[in-house]
């Protein structure tokens, strides 16, 4: 029965895998947290959900259901972490919703996940530098931190310590850059550098940028949809 058991959670675990990389996210988050129902301290599969309840909380556009998502995720996350504190996965996922958890928040609470997330990234990459992923969140760090309005950057500075004073325009394009270097082929890596490009007043670095977003295949909606912004950014920037 135990072997028995170990080799259908193997199966749950491909299963979940190729429904994942098929992008069927809620059936892929069902059979990971079947297999978290076995095994709480499955790691890989900790992971997985942690990632897949921040992906699907963001489709949600009531607060109540991206919420319950984000703090599952955070959950997840939490005891990934627990488990393997310097690996890259682990703090990945708790840099991921923590950061979700932030942007359904309270201003308060957002500044102070917002906060929170840049050890997490820093150690993620640290323990893989080629982490996309956490690339991109580090990106998105940077280029938050360094556009905060004056009122968060005073209770930036008071509640903790400041730290967006490291933060540039320019090293968020640099992240995003990194990110797009090991998966070029997430359309989001681009959108989200063109608006920083766009922020630096570099219009042919954005240009560049939309061009080459254009050229990444879509596979979901969520996907589709960016490629339309893409170029609907992009025609605009050709007539200005």
């Amino acid at each position: 029965m135990a072997n028995g058991g170990a080799a259908s959670g193997k199966e749950l675990m491909q299963r979940a895998e190729e429904l994942l990389n098929s992008y069927q996210d809620s059936e892929a988050l069902q059979l990971y947290e079947q297999v978290l129902a076995e095994s709480p301290k499955n790691y890989e599969a900790l992971c997985k959900a942690s990632f897949l309840h921040c992906r699907i909380g963001e489709r949600y556009p009531d607060e109540t259901s991206r919420m319950r998502h984000f703090l599952k995720a955070k959950e997840y996350a939490m005891v990934a972490y627990e488990l393997q504190p310097t690996d890259a996965e682990a703090n990945y996922v708790m840099a991921l919703s923590l950061g979700s958890e932030a942007m359904a928040s309270s201003a308060r609470i957002r500044l102070q996940g917002i906060n929170q997330i840049k050890s997490f990234v820093d150690a993620a990459l640290v323990d893989n530098p080629k982490h996309a992923g956490a690339w991109h969140i580090l990106g998105r760090w940077y280029f938050k931190m360094a556009n905060l309005n004056f009122a968060e950057k005073a209770a930036s500075s008071m509640f903790f310590g400041g730290i967006c004073g490291e933060a540039t325009n320019e090293k968020a394009a640099h992240a995003i850059e990194q990110a797009i270097l090991y998966n070029p082929r997430n359309i989001r890596y681009y959108y989200d550098l063109a608006f920083v490009y766009e922020e630096m007043k570099n219009t042919s670095a954005c240009i560049s940028t939309l061009r080459k977003a254009l050229t990444v295949t879509s596979e979901t909606k969520e996907e589709l949809e960016l490629s339309r912004r893409c170029n609907i950014m992009l025609q605009g920037k050709l007539k200005s």
